[in-house]
């Protein structure tokens, strides 16, 4: 029958579908328009009620029949327990559904509507037990009620003790709540029968109601016994027939989500369930009234009364709670005398308060119900306990025992029915919030201390798939593929704890009550009650009983400092779910055969169901058979775990997990350069994942793409290992180190697998090669896992990093391969060729080079690719060095095989230079490349130069190749930008103009012919010769050199002189020749500086000088360089002197006299110091810094006469 709304009252969910399994209604679909609470002002006290149904099976409503008057409900109408569609699904349990409640009943409710649990609802019952407890102060009855916390929600059952007792002398299931029972509440215990009146009542009342439904339906034969409801008089004890209690371990160990359980009375069957809020209390509530409408009346309650019973307070408040609960706002009585109608009643709803005889005050209503409910939540603090809330029949006493401690204090604790389904209500209530990715963190802390009581109530041997999925999910709450955050006290893992959890009173040390309550007269009763109400009576004043809103310590989410600590609660929980595994695989002979169809509902379920790439697994085989892993013949579980059952796939789960967990403890182990310790996590996280591929029958992308990131840290490691060799004890001892925890998982794994699949990837080798291979290795796997299932597009970013990284790698061989070629060549004789050796080095290098430039060039690293560019020009220039000494040194000339090489690695230089565009790109690594090619062409002009290859090219050729490869050097030497190089590049810049002057001053001295040609070298060595004088000016280090380019450019001036004729034109070739020699001065001081730097050193320090100071002064060149020099002063003042005589015989001109008389002065002191052979080396230089002075000055005041 399809469900239908009641206006007004009730809400049903959308084409939900016939009552066979329940049909929820979602969040947004439950407070529709209709379904609106009412709020009832009765004598000047407000009190707030509002009714949403969640969910309805009722029909739609339809009008009562109203009975004729003396209408005999003694006889049976025609219809009479046939079921009925305007009394709905019910049928025949009409009178109503209402019979006695179910000891489960509030865990069906609260399995269809797990949102609500834990969170948003204070209690969740049947309507019958609140009315119940609502009446406690009024009624004489007795009251036993089964409370459990789940949260901050209360679920509330009847814990019919009759029944329990009946089923314990059959069983003896109950035989210690028995004794207990009978020792200290009622030692005379016996089985109560109902009166004849009872069922009389009952059976009258279900006449009458099938009278008012018209019953001309179609009737259908009564498919079960008839259930009797309980009536709503002052009489509260009824039958329990069809109650069902599940002995302890009838539950099966896999719970199905179906809600079919009927057979444990766990099943939901309330015609409605709705959310009442009672003033500030919300509730979850269960009813069977059933409801009629239509006409001027579209919801009222119908209601039988014998006209000879007035109404007591007592129905009167049933009848109103009835009718608040289920927002119905009249109530329709018929009164009969000895079964013969006589008359209705139409009463609203807010009026029943004030009926005479049946007077109460709604204000006394909402304490007593704010007063139980503070009572409970006060009291029953332990999640998972089962609680009992007891009032003697005829008593004012109302007590709370525990009975999950009393249970425990027998032999065997696991005795409580009511076991299995808190432990399943836990679970799942920790499943709902886990789900709901968009809070679940706030929820941690309540979540984490769900399972941990539901673990703590199962018995591990008996229920090894719930506990092994709550300790996967535990491990789930942290989070291992998120950033590590910051934790303090505001952290949101520390603020869940409570507006959604428990509310408790403080608990008083080493007391078994709370102090807050009245303790009882009899001492005997106190000692196992957890609270005791000692009056009924108190529950009617107002705010008697609070409850103090304390956060409870094990709902805070455990702040973990740093990731180990993290990673290791993830481990401890990995591993108890291992066990769980393992144990119940261990038995599976033992245990007969599990239903295939009712598997526990994990919601983490293995994502393989969901079927993953076509080929996937070939794939995977293939690769791992390429990596020399794959373990022939054995690709399936070693333990004998059948694939797709529960075992396997909670297994695959929590290896996954363990993989995972030491991933991060091994990256974190590399963030502290902890390289061994990281090796043995990552070892770990290998095994695990080479475990769960053992296992796997659908291989996922997602798996492997964690496999990628394994292999590409395993690289990382293996290649610091390589750079820290120094340390290499210490890595060792941390990778053979091994806790407890880590040998029973990997134990847990070698049931599956022998674990080698990646064991060439772990190995701490003491070999620098291997390892570095080892890391390249790692790399090229992991970037072949991605080229899997289109992996590669979908992570782009992982992607990058592994080829990023696989050109590192490459680039370390390829330079490591290059470094041990230099080291060959340096061993041997410079006469030997070219071993094969250094030829296969060479080679291993520039494919390594050559695969890492591919790499970074794939993902557009121009940058990174420059620099290997780079390093491959250094490996060609290596190659030509290697070829440079295959002659006898004093017939060397320069090979061809050495320009083929220093081309190929000028090439390479320039491709740097093209990938990086420009310099803004990466100024330090352009200004590298710059100054490596400068130097290359600087170093082949030199060897061309000093090495001229005569006998293959002619000297004009050669020179003309010289000097472009000069002028190219110069091009990429940077002399202007100031930076730490500089002083190099300068040093550089000068010494080519020195050397192309040099060049063009020998062609100019050789040269015969051509005087255009001889202008033109003239022209450039002079131009050169001046360029390489401003630099050296320009360095404070090379005084040496500049005096060398001044006393060429001397030279250069005497070589002019002699092909003059004119005394004129001879005599200004030498004044520019004297100016040259002026101009030495600079560095005639240098050199002076550094002189009397060590002369003093000695005398301040007796320590030698330190190993980081600049060169000391090479003296012996220095000496050679100041004779020459001498020499030449000498020879041009000697000359000047003769011209300058010479023509003053002809004319006479005051600044030549000037000139003259200078420099007699300077030749006849120059002469006199060079005769003295004694004189120091710094006197020397002191002289002639002198001298120069005067010829400076001679040849200033002359030019100012002039």
């Amino acid at each position: 029958m399809a469900d239908s709304k009641e206006a007004g009252a009730e809400a049903p969910p959308a084409g939900a579908a016939a009552r066979g399994g329940l049909s929820l209604l979602s969040q947004g679909e439950s407070e529709e328009p209709s379904a609106q609470g009412s709020a009832l002002f009765l004598g000047g006290n407000e009190v707030k009620s509002r009714a949403v149904v969640k969910y309805s099976s009722a029909p739609p409503r339809t009008a009562f029949a109203r009975l004729e008057e003396k209408t005999d409900l003694k006889l049976p109408p025609a219809n009479w327990l046939r079921e009925s569609a305007k009394l709905g699904p019910a049928g025949t349990t009409i009178l109503g559904n209402s019979r006695k409640s179910k000891p489960f009943s509030s865990f069906g409710m609260a399995y269809d509507f797990i949102d609500s649990v834990g969170n948003d609802v204070d209690v969740v019952s049947d309507s019958e037990n609140i009315k119940k407890l609502l009446k406690i102060p009024y009624s004489k009855s007795h009251v036993s009620m089964a409370v459990h916390r789940i949260g901050r929600t209360l679920l509330l059952d009847e814990l019919d003790i009759q029944e329990l007792f009946m089923r314990s002398s059959q069983t003896g299931d109950w035989t210690w709540l028995k004794e207990f029972y009978q020792r200290l509440i009622d030692q005379k215990w016996q089985r109560k029968k109902k009166s004849k009146e009872h069922w009389y009542q009952k059976a009258i009342l279900s006449k009458f109601l099938y009278y008012s439904i018209n019953g001309d339906g179609a009737a259908q034969p009564v498919p079960s016994a008839t259930e009797q409801q309980e009536s709503s008089s002052s009489d509260q004890t009824n039958d329990s027939d069809g109650a069902s209690w599940p002995a302890p371990f009838e539950m099966p160990s896999s719970v199905s989500e179906d809600p079919s359980a009927s057979s444990q009375g766990l099943k939901n069957d309330f015609v409605r369930n709705i959310l009442w809020t009672f003033e500030d209390i919300h509730m979850l509530v269960g009813s069977n009234m059933p409801i009629f409408g239509g006409g001027r009346y579209p919801a009222v309650s119908l209601r039988l009364r014998d006209n000879n019973k007035p109404i007591n307070v007592l129905t009167g408040i049933d009848y109103w709670l009835d009718n608040l609960i289920c927002n119905v706002p009249e109530l329709v009585m018929c009164f009969h005398v000895n079964g013969i109608v006589q008359k209705y009643e139409m009463i609203k709803t807010e009026e029943i308060p004030n009926l005479e005889n049946s007077n109460f005050s709604t204000k006394v209503i909402k304490d007593i119900a704010q007063n139980i409910l503070s009572f409970l939540k006060s009291n029953c603090t332990k999640e998972g306990h089962t609680y009992w809330l007891f009032k003697a029949s005829g008593s004012d006493i109302v007590k709370l025992y525990d009975l999950t401690t009393l249970c425990e204090e027998t032999e065997d604790k696991y005795q409580n029915p009511f076991t299995m389904p808190v432990a399943i209500l836990l679970y799942k209530v920790a499943c709902n919030m886990m789900m709901k990715k968009n809070q679940n963190k706030k929820h941690y802390g309540t979540v984490r201390t769900l399972l941990l009581n539901c673990v703590k109530l199962l018995d591990k041997s008996r229920h090894p798939q719930i506990i092994a999925s709550a300790n996967y999910m535990l491990s789930e709450l942290f989070q291992l593929d998120e950033p590590k955050k910051e934790e303090s006290s505001e952290s949101p893992l520390n603020e869940n704890s409570d507006e959604s959890y428990s509310e408790e009173e403080e608990e008083m040390p080493d007391s078994d009550e709370n102090g807050s309550y009245s303790t009882s007269s009899d001492p005997s009763d106190d000692n196992k009650a957890v609270a005791i109400i000692k009056s009924v009576g108190e529950l009617s004043v107002p705010e008697k009983y609070k409850s103090i809103h304390q956060i409870r310590p094990s709902c805070a989410f455990p702040v973990c400092h740093d990731t180990e600590e993290r990673c290791r609660l993830v481990l401890s929980y990995v591993l108890e779910g291992l066990k769980s595994v393992d144990s119940s695989i261990k038995k599976e002979s033992d245990l007969p055969a599990a239903d295939p169809n009712t598997p526990i509902p994990l919601k983490y379920e293995d994502e393989s169901t969901r079927g993953g790439p076509e080929g996937l697994e070939k794939q995977m085989a293939l690769f791992l058979d390429k990596m020399g892993s794959l373990q022939k013949g054995n690709y399936s579980s070693q333990s004998g775990m059948i694939p797709g059952s529960w075992q396997h796939k909670m297994k695959l789960q929590l290896i996954l997990k363990s993989s995972k967990a030491y991933y991060v403890l091994s990256d974190a182990a590399m963030s502290l350069q902890k390289y061994g310790r990281a090796l043995r996590y990552i070892k770990l996280a290998l095994q695990s994942h080479d475990t769960y591929c053992c296992l796997c029958t659908n291989m996922l992308s997602e798996v492997l793409l964690f496999l990628s990131q394994y292999l590409t840290l395993c690289g990382d490691i293996q290649l610091m290992l390589a750079q820290n060799a120094s340390n290499r004890a210490a890595h060792l001892e941390e990778f053979n180190y091994q806790t407890k925890e880590d040998q029973e998982i990997l134990h847990s794994l070698h049931r599956e697998s022998s674990c080698q699949g990646f064991a060439w990837a772990t190995d701490l080798s003491t070999d620098l090669e291997s390892q570095l291979s080892v890391s390249c290795k790692c790399y090229e796997a992991a970037n072949e896992i991605l080229q899997f299932s289109d992996l590669k597009s979908q992570n782009p970013e992982h992607y990058v990093q592994v080829l990023k990284r696989m050109g590192n790698i490459r680039n370390e061989i390829g330079v490591f391969y290059m470094n041990q070629a230099a080291a060959l060549q340096s061993e041997r004789l410079v006469s030997k060729t070219v071993s094969t050796a250094e030829q296969q080095l060479w080679k291993k290098s520039f494919s390594c080079f050559e695969k890492g430039i591919h790499n970074f060039e794939s993902i557009d690293d121009a940058t990174n690719a420059a620099l290997l560019l780079c390093n491959t020009g250094r490996l060609m220039r290596i190659c030509a060095q290697a070829h440079c000494g295959a002659g006898d040194e004093f017939k060397r000339e320069f090979s061809p095989e050495e320009g083929l090489y220093y081309n190929k690695a000028v090439d390479y230089y320039l491709k740097a230079l093209r990938s990086l565009g420009t310099r803004d790109i990466h100024p330090a690594v352009w200004d590298s490349v710059n100054w490596e090619l400068s130097t290359t062409y600087f170093t082949m002009a030199t060897l061309q130069q000093d090495y001229a290859p005569l006998s293959r090219k002619a000297q004009e050729q050669i020179e003309k190749e010289v000097s472009e490869a000069m002028m190219k050097s110069l091009k990429y030497c940077d002399v202007d930008s100031v930076s730490a190089r500089q002083p190099l590049c300068q040093y550089r810049a000068a010494t080519i103009h020195h050397r192309l002057a040099s060049m063009y001053h020998s062609c100019l001295r050789n040269q015969v012919g051509d005087e255009q040609l001889r202008k033109q070298h003239r022209v450039l060595a002079d131009l050169h010769y001046s360029k390489a004088g401003k630099l050296f000016q320009l360095l404070k280090d090379a005084p040496c050199e500049l005096l060398r380019v001044q006393l060429e450019r001397v030279a250069f001036a005497e070589f002019q002189m002699t092909s003059q004729n004119s005394n004129v034109g001879k005599l200004k070739t030498l004044s520019g020749a004297l100016d040259i020699m002026v101009r030495t001065k600079h560095a005639f001081q240098l050199i002076r500086k550094e002189l009397v730097e060590e002369f003093e050193q000695p005398k301040s320090e007796e320590t030698p000088p330190a190993a980081d100071s600049s060169p000391s002064l090479n003296r012996e060149e220095v000496t050679k360089l100041l004779s020459i020099f001498e020499s030449r002063l000498s020879f041009l003042l000697l000359q000047s002197i003769k011209l300058l005589s010479s023509t003053k015989k002809k004319t006479s001109i005051l600044d030549e006299d000037i000139v003259l008389k200078t420099n007699k002065q300077v030749y006849s002191q120059l002469l006199r110091a060079t005769a003295n052979k004694n004189a120091s080396l710094l006197e020397r230089v002191d002289l002639l810094i002198h001298l120069l002075d005067q010829l400076a000055c001679g040849r200033g005041s002359s030019a100012v006469v002039q």
